[in-house]
């Protein structure tokens, strides 16, 4: 009999720059996530769903198009998909806005270190609970 494999984990990235999210979803697929990507949070919670039950890592822009910020967005996250395990990034300073980041939520100045990025993605693959 095979083993039965257990499906990859997902890396959820929510940035409107093309490059930068390209960049987070090149550094991010070196880890044992598997990388979605979207450009707003409104792609995001659409994706969230229907997949919130794989989604380990959500990494997200705090200024995005369209309606709900970033930090909207993570708010609505750990209301309802408390496990995931989310990151808030941007070029802002905590005294332009930021002040109202969840608690629970790590804030990364851009631009962002690697390493860093890549030490919560991993930390969220391996704290991942299915709820």
């Amino acid at each position: 009999m095979g083993q039965k494999n257990e499906p990859r984990r997902i890396a959820l990235i929510v940035e409107d720059d093309f490059e930068v999210r390209g960049l987070a979803a090149a550094l991010l697929e070196e880890t044992d996530l598997r990388v979605v990507e979207t450009s707003s949070a409104e792609e995001a919670l659409d994706y969230l769903r229907t997949h919130a039950d794989d989604v380990a890592f959500l990494f997200a822009d705090v200024r995005l198009p369209c309606l709900m910020s970033g930090v909207d967005l993570a708010r609505t996250v750990r209301i309802k998909w408390p496990w995931v395990r989310t990151v808030l990034t941007s070029g802002l300073y905590p005294d332009q806005g930021l002040t109202e980041v969840p608690r629970e939520v790590r804030f990364m100045p851009k631009p962002w270190r690697a390493l860093e990025v890549l030490m919560e993605a991993e930390r969220a693959a391996q704290s991942y609970r299915h709820n």
